[in-house]
């Protein structure tokens, strides 16, 4: 759909809350990371520790349940034993995770610029950026508005200076819970329209199945997540959809009806 991430692309994945936002940017990063070609990716959480983070990938590249790591009851050898062989894996990625609180776009510049001259780098994700602090913080009214412009701006001019891609997660407004479909639109970026103006493509998560609580088990659509390529500076924009296991909190095509037990 994007022809891959070009390098110097500032990027926003957006959505509202329990979308899968974090799990979707994190299955990106896993699959770069772990891939023939082991791309470095250096991952700044600002809402999820680094633990949570590790857990994720572990159950997604395992295909354990997640909650069943959290609460300490796997119980069958099976399980242990793909544990262990998606530790094995994740443990030579090429994968830095910071999950330093309120980091500043100058702060992740220079964590970023030591990482890509010791050791290379070739994607920054971000989750999420209403929650970095610009570097002259000002938080009420409107300056709220003025400090998120100034965020999106150094993100763009930090993914041309490192020559990679940066993707930035963000909120979406509450306009979206008004409309009748529920659909985001480029309209509903949180807080600030040069997100929209900055980014050079901007994609939208939304699950059909949050707003039908009534949706039976077994609706083909219960699981699907749809990717809305709103804005793509460089080619067209489209929807393609994918299919989201829960449990294992791990995005994957929607030909597979099952998790590929070939992930691993």
């Amino acid at each position: 759909m994007t022809s891959g991430f070009q390098k110097g692309d500032f990027i926003i994945v957006a959505a509202r809350p329990s979308m899968g936002k974090t799990a979707f940017v994190l299955n990106i990063a896993k699959n770069m990371s772990i891939s023939s070609a082991h791309k470095h990716v250096a991952f700044f959480s600002l809402e999820m520790s680094r633990e949570q983070l590790v857990q994720r990938l572990l159950c997604s590249t395992a295909l354990v349940d997640s909650a069943k790591l959290r609460t300490g009851r796997i119980s069958t050898q099976k399980e242990w034993d793909q544990l262990a062989s998606a530790a094995s894996v994740l443990m030579d990625a090429p994968l830095f995770i910071d999950d330093t609180p309120g980091v500043s776009v100058s702060e992740i510049r220079s964590k970023c610029r030591r990482l890509k001259a010791e050791q290379g780098l070739d994607i920054i994700m971000i989750d999420y950026l209403q929650l970095m602090q610009a570097k002259n913080t000002l938080r009420n009214g409107d300056n709220r508005q003025q400090e998120i412009s100034e965020i999106s701006r150094s993100l763009k001019s930090l993914a041309r200076e490192l020559n990679v891609p940066v993707i930035a997660l963000s909120q979406l407004s509450r306009s979206v819970e008004a409309r009748q479909d529920h659909r985001p639109l480029l309209s509903d970026l949180r807080e600030s329209g040069s997100l929209e103006q900055d980014a050079d493509m901007v994609s939208f998560l939304f699950r059909p199945a949050y707003y039908d609580r009534d949706m039976e088990d077994d609706n083909p659509q219960k699981n699907e997540t749809e990717i809305i390529l709103a804005k793509n500076r460089n080619g067209p924009v489209d929807t393609v959809k994918l299919l989201f296991a829960g449990q294992f909190t791990l995005f994957y095509e929607l030909t597979n009806q099952e998790p590929p037990p070939d992930m691993m």
